[in-house]
């Protein structure tokens, strides 16, 4: 990693810092869940930095994947968990982070995924197994008497790539990965009062373009052309200019030209808290780009 590359990095972890410790003081109860949204997605420009995925706010049981939609009418309501998933990019250099905010009375499940996160930076070093990494997010959730989410992980982070290898998983795995210096990537713990298991729910909100063959029909056309700046990095369903783009999204999706990221929640009634950082991998450690 050049010094280019590597200041490009720095860069965006300190501007998705700052605007995500502004976001958390947004969420309060009676506040509009999309103005908050909107609100904090303009930042990013506001700063000089572009929005690697759309601000994930995602409510309870929910851990991924929600975000605001047009019309959206909710407020955030006394006991709501709150977690607030921010991705900026500096020429396409990403920094992912997150953090969750507890309208109720719901700190010790809080503590549990931010315990976790800083339990597992400290195993971060060349050598290190991605299963070490993993032990440790687990430890730290089970020992305050919650469940971390098995089926969601950490990943590597590239150039207008928010997910490649190495996956860095939130429980204890045998072997896996080993850390080398240069690597990217982000940690995010979930904890969760569940089953510790996500599944996907019909809320759709969020896309990426996988493919850039051509296409016939018109609206479908027109989506594409709207999300080209992107250059792969996914989109919200609510940036498309009108509801002829928005009609055509599920076809794209059967043509494998979009890919579709449902929200992801454990069973209704849960809460899911997560929190999450940015490292590059150092010869004796590492560096979190996005403390």
């Amino acid at each position: 990693m050049d010094d280019a590359v590597l200041d490009n990095y720095i860069l965006a972890g300190k501007i998705a810092a700052k605007i995500l410790r502004e976001g958390e003081t947004r969420i309060r109860i009676g506040t509009s869940y999309l103005e908050v949204v909107e609100s904090i997605e303009s930042r990013v420009a506001e700063e000089g930095a572009g929005l690697a995925f759309p601000l994930n706010l995602s409510l309870n049981e929910d851990a991924a994947h929600d975000t605001g939609s047009v019309g959206d009418d909710r407020v955030f309501a006394r006991g709501d968990v709150a977690k607030l998933d921010l991705g900026v990019h500096i020429n396409g250099y990403i920094a992912d982070t997150a953090t969750t905010v507890d309208l109720g009375s719901n700190s010790l499940l809080v503590e549990a995924s931010y315990q976790a996160l800083e339990h597992a930076i400290k195993t971060v070093r060349p050598g290190v197994s991605v299963g070490d990494v993993g032990a440790a997010i687990q430890y730290e959730i089970e020992s305050r008497g919650y469940r971390p989410v098995s089926n969601l992980t950490g990943h590597g982070l590239d150039r207008f790539v928010i997910h490649r290898p190495p996956t860095i998983p939130n429980v204890r795995v045998t072997g896996g990965v080993i850390l080398e210096e240069g690597m990217v990537f982000a940690i995010e713990p979930f904890a969760s009062t569940g089953s510790g298991r996500v599944g996907e729910k019909t809320k759709k909100e969020i896309y990426q373009q996988i493919s850039n063959k051509p296409v016939r029909v018109p609206s479908a056309r027109a989506v594409l052309e709207h999300i080209r700046d992107r250059r792969g990095l996914p989109f919200a369903r609510r940036w498309l200019p009108d509801k002829k783009s928005d009609i055509a999204l599920p076809g794209l999706v059967r043509t494998q030209h979009l890919h579709v990221y449902p929200v992801l929640a454990d069973i209704a009634g849960s809460l899911v808290s997560q929190h999450e950082h940015t490292l590059i991998v150092t010869g004796d450690g590492c560096i979190v780009t996005t403390r």
